[in-house]
């Protein structure tokens, strides 16, 4: 006999939904800290409570049925709902303590946080801070992190914003290289220098376009999308690239460049989903954050 579905577990439609989209036992388990064993048992679980097999087991995994495929949408939006709950009763937390998770990029996270972070700890000693480096967005509303610091604005709802201002870029060669191949006086002179790009990613390819020089990838002989290995290539010698000015002109190891044409400056976005913003712990994370970043924006 099934049980009535207004009882039903949202562990099981957890376990549902993770294994439709990723259609196999292992890669849910992964995905939710679960073992497959477990897993396994609450797909059973779930057919016997709803009365309907909702998937095809296959050699190659698990493949929705027509009555799984059916309830994908309602299970996405039990997960939203539940994302919602959790978000806006920790919001409601009165206590200055507790942990605040904070996600930036890498670069950022590694040159400019490592300070700031301190003097927050230093102020605040009952917060405990979290520091996820990644040039990839964490999603706010899932409790990835509770403030990101981003170099664009977020667009996404439900989201409190703050544009801190805007970091100066530049472009840098180390001495060793400016002493071994010679200092460029403007572009005209780049064609018989190494100038450092990224792999993938297109932002360095898209301004030398904007400044009138039509380049493709290969132009850059070497080129990386690591943040912090594109900066120990010009460290080294390597060639010229570009970095964030607040960064190049404290290095004693390389020197800027100017060719004579504007760069583009990056945004600094803190980010913070709604719910939470409102938390005294992360209000006031949020407003050390934003002290702290200032000095480092025009």
């Amino acid at each position: 006999m099934t049980k009535p579905l207004h009882s039903l577990d949202w562990s099981l439609v957890q376990a549902f939904l993770a294994v439709a989209e990723t259609g196999s036992l292992s890669a849910a388990a992964r995905d939710l800290g679960s073992s497959q064993p477990t897993l396994g048992r609450q797909i059973k679980a779930i057919e016997a409570q709803l009365g309907a097999a909702l998937f095809h087991r296959r050699a190659r995994g698990f493949e929705l049925t027509e009555t799984g495929a059916a309830l994908v949408a309602p299970a996405r939006d039990m997960r939203e709902a539940m994302h919602r709950i959790a978000l806006t009763a920790a919001g409601r937390e009165e206590r200055l303590a507790g942990t605040v998770r904070i996600t930036a990029s890498v670069v950022m996270s590694t040159f400019h946080l490592p300070a700031i972070l301190t003097r927050i700890r230093e102020a605040e000693p009952e917060i405990e801070l979290e520091l996820v480096p990644s040039d990839t967005s964490s999603n706010l509303l899932y409790r990835e992190a509770d403030i990101a610091i981003r170099m664009y604005r977020p667009t996404q709802l439900d989201l409190v914003t703050r544009h801190i201002g805007d970091l100066s870029l530049a472009a840098y060669a180390a001495t060793s290289y400016l002493a071994r191949r010679g200092r460029p006086k403007g572009p005209q002179d780049l064609p018989q220098h190494e100038v450092i790009g990224y792999d993938a990613q297109s932002d360095i390819l898209d301004g030398f376009r904007a400044a009138g020089m039509d380049v493709d990838r290969h132009w850059f002989r070497m080129r990386t999308d690591d943040q912090l290995a594109y900066w120990a290539l010009v460290r080294a010698g390597a060639g010229i690239g570009f970095s964030q000015a607040e960064i190049g002109d404290n290095d004693p190891l390389v020197e800027r460049l100017d060719f004579g044409f504007p760069l583009p400056t990056l945004p600094v976005w803190l980010t913070a989903h709604e719910a939470m913003r409102q938390t005294p712990r992360i209000r006031r994370v949020w407003d050390l954050l934003a002290e702290g970043l200032s000095p480092l924006v025009s």
